[in-house]
């Protein structure tokens, strides 16, 4: 057993298991893709939720050959020419080059490439609802070329900022940061969603069609972010491979990290609270964030107490400037990522400059933290500005008025998110055929002589029970139509990111069948039986007479038409 272990080369060992332990990470940081796909789709309409969904898809798939191809150049290039290492032009492609490919080169791409990648898919849940695919895609493109690999060469890359002594551990301000200021200006540029806002400055509240998908997603992310923060604070074997890392240090940014998010989604609480005297669900999973990216820059060197206080602030104004930026500055930030990665990641990295909140002898230049915050989000305004100004001025950065009315779903995509009504799914055909082999989905049983239209108005989860009904009733063709209505129903008060609004209008589902050769009274009592529950909102059931009816394939008309 000996001889066998003394063959081994521990270099090679530590080597193995400290790439492959990169690699675990890396495919962690990219599962938060998924959490960002379902966090925005749930922030917004259901008329939009595919163009949202398709957008996240596409900033991958874009963005990751994107930086491939010119990104991972651009940022070496930002770097030797403020004062980092000297470069090779697409260096990236040369598997030839020991450094690149034989070393682990192309892991260390990857690796920055899922950052890339957080940082541009941040801008998406700003401009949801009216942006034009191609205007995004465009500049997808430009931030994953050029907009996001000029920050990290002046930082990570050892570029100016990193000779200053700025410091970003995890990308706070690089990627949070900069996404968040980037969704901010381009939500500014591209303007409100319709009827955001009233002719007076008011302002109206349109909410997301789905608070599941947007917490669901907010745990996905934050399953993620471990790999951010405690993955690249991780090398599970030091050099030798005679023991293992400082896991003590890993350890700190594991607690650091996850007390960050705690305080976070609690310091959100807390002023939601102050302010609607409820706790906003929403809230909540934003400040879980907010608290995430508040830490994500300085969890190596803070105490757990500072993640507390850091990761509480973070959380905290969360709800003041969301308010502020919707309200005072007017800016539709639909998915409020300003307030979550953006004035989150500029505290986080002003705050690590605080001696007391830092392990001793950290040496943060507070100096450096503000330039370094303040060049980042300069270059990001300005080059985020030139993109969509471009298109704006093209005419090329918003769908029609029509199309955003319409939901983006099918103007850019052809594509309807929810189809179906409900489940199960029950008798959609039937009726008998008489000898000609003519169908008659009626029933073909007398009426009163005349057409008769059956309208009632059902709770929407009762519609399955409804159609059964109506097959049972021998009257299964039925046209059924989403709307919503008010009765005996009392108004209720909605709350959507600590902002109430009143829902006096009910969700309620809207069928219809014409009836001639069966009794329009067995049809309505069908529905009636069928939709009943006993509580108020039930519905109403209506009998009304049919002037006339042309079945258009065969020209048919009367009651031969029906």
């Amino acid at each position: 057993m000996n001889a066998v272990a003394l063959q081994l080369d521990p270099t090679a060992v530590v080597d193995a298991v400290n790439w492959v332990w990169v690699l675990v990470v890396t495919f962690l940081i990219f599962f938060m893709h998924a959490g960002f796909a379902m966090l925005e789709a749930g922030q917004v309409r259901s008329k939009n939720v595919a163009n949202q969904l398709t957008k996240n898809m596409l900033t991958w798939s874009v963005g990751v050959i994107v930086f491939f191809l010119l990104g991972a150049t651009v940022s070496s290039v930002a770097a030797g020419l403020t004062g980092g290492p000297d470069y090779t032009l697409f260096a990236v492609f040369d598997a030839s080059n020991a450094s690149v490919a034989a070393d682990g080169g192309w892991v260390d791409w990857l690796f920055g490439a899922v950052f890339a990648m957080t940082a541009a898919t941040i801008v998406s849940g700003a401009v949801a609802g009216r942006m034009k695919l191609r205007a995004y895609v465009t500049y997808t493109v430009a931030l994953a070329g050029v907009i996001y690999p000029v920050v990290v060469g002046l930082t990570w890359g050892e570029g100016f900022l990193e000779v200053l002594g700025f410091t970003d551990f995890a990308g706070g301000m690089i990627v949070h940061g900069m996404g968040g200021i980037a969704g901010l200006t381009a939500a500014y540029i591209v303007g409100p969603r319709i009827d955001r806002y009233t002719d007076d400055g008011g302002v109206n509240v349109i909410p997301g069609h789905s608070v599941t998908f947007a917490v669901l997603g907010t745990l996905v992310l934050a399953f993620g972010w471990y790999g951010f923060n405690v993955g690249t604070a991780a090398a599970p074997l030091a050099a030798g491979g005679g023991e293992l890392d400082s896991f003590g240090y890993v350890g700190r940014v594991a607690l650091t990290t996850t007390l960050g998010m705690a305080a976070g989604a609690l310091g959100a609480s807390a002023v939601a609270m102050y302010k609607t005297g409820k706790v906003d669900t929403l809230y909540v999973a934003n400040g879980m964030l907010a608290g995430l990216v508040g830490i994500t820059s300085n969890t190596d060197l803070i105490t757990w107490p500072a993640a507390l206080l850091i990761g509480g602030l973070a959380g905290a104004q969360l709800p003041v400037v969301f308010e502020f930026v919707e309200k005072r500055l007017k800016i539709d930030d639909v998915c409020a990522v300003f307030p979550v990665h953006g004035s989150a990641g500029v505290l986080g990295a002003l705050l690590v400059a605080v001696p007391f909140l830092t392990v001793p002898d950290a040496g943060v230049d507070p100096v450096a933290q503000v330039v370094g915050v303040a060049v980042i989000a300069g270059w990001t305004v300005l080059a985020t500005g030139a993109v969509f100004g471009a298109l704006k001025a093209a005419g090329q950065i918003r769908v029609s008025r029509e199309h955003e009315l319409e939901g983006l779903d099918v103007s850019e995509h052809g594509v309807d998110t929810y189809p179906e009504f409900g489940r199960p799914d029950t008798v959609a055909d039937g009726g008998f055929v008489e000898d000609g082999g003519v169908y008659r989905p009626d029933g073909g049983l007398p009426n009163d002589g005349g057409i008769k239209l059956v309208m009632a108005f059902i709770r929407p989860d009762r519609l399955s029970a409804v159609k059964q009904g109506l097959a049972e009733a021998g009257a299964p063709s039925i046209t059924v139509t989403n709307v919503s209505g008010r009765g005996s129903q009392p108004a209720k008060k909605g709350q959507w990111r600590g902002e109430e609004y009143t829902v006096d209008l009910h969700q309620k589902v809207k069928v219809e069948c014409v009836v001639a050769d069966i009794p329009a009274d067995d049809v309505a009592t069908a529905i009636a039986d069928a939709a009943r529950t006993g509580e108020k909102g039930d519905g109403k059931v209506f009998v009304l007479p049919v002037e006339g009816a042309h079945q258009i394939r065969t020209g048919k008309t009367g009651r031969d038409a029906v």
